[in-house]
């Protein structure tokens, strides 16, 4: 029983999605019809993209990339705002939650290589990494999930895409960069600078550990730049599946072990569950009036309850302004720590190194992102 419970908690979306997925078959029995709800190249898009970002992960260029960065500045503020900066960059290739798993651990390292683990200055950069890396994902297609989700479901051009949401990622920059700034390192005594921690420490610091492996880097980048050409359409998603897998295969097996399956099987349960309510006529009727000329207030506040990649995949079957949504369900993952997965990535790296902080974690990252939110959803109202 407490395998199950553990299961139910750790993969939540997923057993709710399953439920729903469920009870529709109910209003409409299972038939052949239910292989016309499932968009296959979304996923055939996630699990190549999934995949391939491991193989470079692990390649080591990304920690890397980190340590070089945040040996070229000095003091708690600078390494703060370096590594928000790349959470911000980062995010728009990696997805936001790749993201986070490389770039958090690093931070801790790197904060108590400095001595300064327990202070507000660690705990205010986590959280405006985490938020840097949900608004940057926003400018990509394959920044995250609902992205690459709405991209096809919409029929996008890239083009199209880049410049709906280049707007809202420049003045989501200036914002993440303001509150960086004035939120870490504030109040906070240098104890060791970058250089001098690296000094000291040699191959011990975290700084100094990161080695590439640019052969491994160099092989899945190239499926990464298929990945792209993918996206775009340029490249059939079938062929990029059977490319990587035989890649995958050949080079490292293991990688196999990496992708987060759960995700994928939360998109096909929702796919029913779409499929089945938009041939149920009172339903669907009801929740277009509900949506329709809503979309980014509805699908903001959905996101703060089931979080922002199944609110894109529920409201997507009650609507055809994609515009509204890729907006709204961007934004909607500032806000609860739920309303963007990723976040939760980041509580609990924190939670299992300083849970006698959790609470404070919490308020705070909280009350930045409601900020953040309200900031921006009066940008949207009034400009």
């Amino acid at each position: 029983m407490s395998r199950v419970t553990e299961f139910v908690k750790k993969e939540t979306i997923l057993v709710v999605s399953g439920l729903l997925a469920l009870l529709s078959c109910i209003l409409v029995p299972p038939s052949a019809a239910y292989a016309s709800y499932v968009n296959g190249r979304v996923l055939i898009l996630l699990f190549s993209l999934m995949t391939v970002v491991a193989g470079m992960q692990e390649a080591g260029f990304f920690h890397a990339l980190s340590g070089w960065m945040i040996r070229r500045v000095s003091g708690i503020r600078g390494i703060a705002v370096s590594l928000v900066t790349l959470s911000f960059f980062l995010s728009m290739f990696l997805t936001n939650d790749v993201t986070l798993v490389t770039v958090v651990p690093f931070t801790i390292l790197v904060f108590r290589d400095m001595g300064e683990e327990r202070g507000n200055a660690l705990m205010m950069t986590l959280i405006m990494e985490t938020v840097g890396a949900n608004l940057g994902s926003m400018l990509t297609p394959f920044g995250n999930p609902q992205n690459l989700y709405l991209y096809s479901r919409y029929q996008f051009s890239m083009k199209a895409f880049l410049l709906l949401m280049l707007p809202y990622t420049l003045i989501s920059l200036a914002l993440v960069l303001l509150g960086t700034l004035f939120t870490c390192g504030a109040g906070t005594k240098k104890k060791r600078s970058t250089r001098q921690s690296t000094k000291n420490n040699g191959e011990n610091s975290p700084l100094m550990a990161n080695k590439i492996d640019t052969g491994k880097f160099i092989y899945f980048l190239i499926l990464f730049l298929l990945c792209l050409l993918s996206v775009a359409r340029v490249l059939d998603h079938r062929i990029l599946f059977v490319l990587v897998l035989a890649a995958v295969w050949i080079k490292e097996k293991k990688l196999l072990t990496r992708v987060d399956y759960s995700l994928l099987i939360t998109f096909v349960f929702f796919f029913v569950f779409i499929g089945n309510l938009g041939n149920v006529t009172a339903v669907r009727s009801f929740l277009k009036e509900i949506v329709d000329g809503r979309e980014v207030l509805t699908s903001v506040l959905a996101s703060q309850v089931v979080s922002n990649v199944p609110a894109a995949v529920l409201l997507s079957g009650f609507t055809e302004n994609g515009k509204a949504l890729v907006i709204g369900t961007n934004l909607g993952g500032l806000g609860t720590l739920i309303a963007s997965m990723a976040s939760l990535i980041t509580y609990k790296f924190f939670a299992e190194e300083y849970g006698d902080r959790r609470l404070a974690y919490i308020l705070r990252f909280s009350l930045v992102n409601v900020v953040l939110l309200l900031i921006l959803g009066l940008w949207i109202l009034f400009a």
